[in-house]
């Protein structure tokens, strides 16, 4: 579990049952603090409890022509994923590729990092992950991405990387080079709000296809929010199969609480803005069974 210092968005959310889809600002320093892991976080087998700790980066601004990037934020879905970072089950891959690979080292990527605040926390829960947090090739935007991870001594094995979804992925691969893998690609991929913008929704499932290791145990975690409307995830997962991926769950989660609740779209003629700000969705994505061109 963890928790993200923002007091004036705290006391909205007390004072007027007020949810925040964003936190912090260009320039602004902000401090996640993890609280350590739960007993029951990654199921009856996981009993290991990590010792509290803070990560704290600078809120990214951009070139004025990327301003429509929105990357000058913290946002609740990053936030989210961080407070749930052991939902991405990295414990279970590693002891996986522990089992069958001859290098059991797992590689992840973040798109669309930002501030780069759930790359960094794996990194540091994770030494045994090599991450790539990637964001739009904006300088600026790059610049502090770097500055974050090298500020949270991850960089041996945490690497910020330019990148423009849809185009040639080879960048994302780049701090493997002339490592040995019999299945290139990443063995997890995360990312938080990046499903806002659908005219965005073709070339991000583009980068999945061509990042994603094409193994069945390869995965996706998107956390989105509601803020463009449910109508805008439900055009995302619609093309999902586009690329030969699949829905293995998507569920919606209580922002700041504990219920859970199956996705659907039929609410979005039901529910207000406020009720939307306090859900976000939790994607998961695998392969499709035509979709490996190899066996685990």
């Amino acid at each position: 579990m963890g928790r993200g210092e923002d007091v004036l968005g705290d006391s909205l959310e007390s004072l007027y049952d007020y949810t925040p889809i964003t936190h912090s600002s260009a320039g602004a320093v902000f401090t996640y603090r993890y609280l350590g892991r739960e007993d029951d976080a990654d199921g009856p087998e996981e009993d290991t409890l990590d010792a509290p700790f803070a990560v704290t980066v600078t809120t990214p601004d951009t070139q004025r022509a990327n301003w429509a990037l929105h990357a000058s934020s913290i946002w609740v879905s990053a936030l989210y994923m961080a407070d749930h970072v052991h939902d991405l089950r990295l414990d279970r891959h590693l002891r996986r590729a522990a089992d069958t690979r001859t290098d059991p080292r797992l590689r992840a990527l973040e798109l669309g990092a930002g501030a780069g605040l759930p790359g960094i926390l794996v990194a540091r829960l994770y030494p045994a992950v090599d991450v790539v947090s990637s964001d739009y090739p904006d300088d600026e935007l790059i610049a502090t991405l770097a500055d974050n991870v090298q500020k949270n001594d991850v960089f041996t094995h945490c690497h910020a990387i330019p990148y423009a979804w849809g185009s040639d992925p080879s960048p994302l691969f780049a701090p493997f080079a002339g490592a040995s893998s019999s299945q290139p690609g990443f063995d997890v991929v995360f990312a938080a709000d990046t499903l806002w913008n659908p005219d965005l929704h073709s070339k991000f499932l583009a980068t999945l296809s061509a990042t994603l290791r094409k193994t069945s145990d390869a995965r996706v975690h998107l956390v989105a929010g509601f803020h463009t409307g449910r109508y805008t995830v439900e055009s995302f997962l619609k093309s999902v199969p586009d690329v030969q991926l699949e829905v293995e769950d998507a569920t919606e989660r209580e922002v700041g609480g504990t219920r859970r609740r199956p996705w659907s779209v039929e609410r979005a003629d039901q529910e207000t803005e406020e009720e939307r700000r306090r859900w976000v969705l939790w994607i998961v994505l695998k392969w499709k069974e035509e979709g490996l061109t190899s066996s685990d």
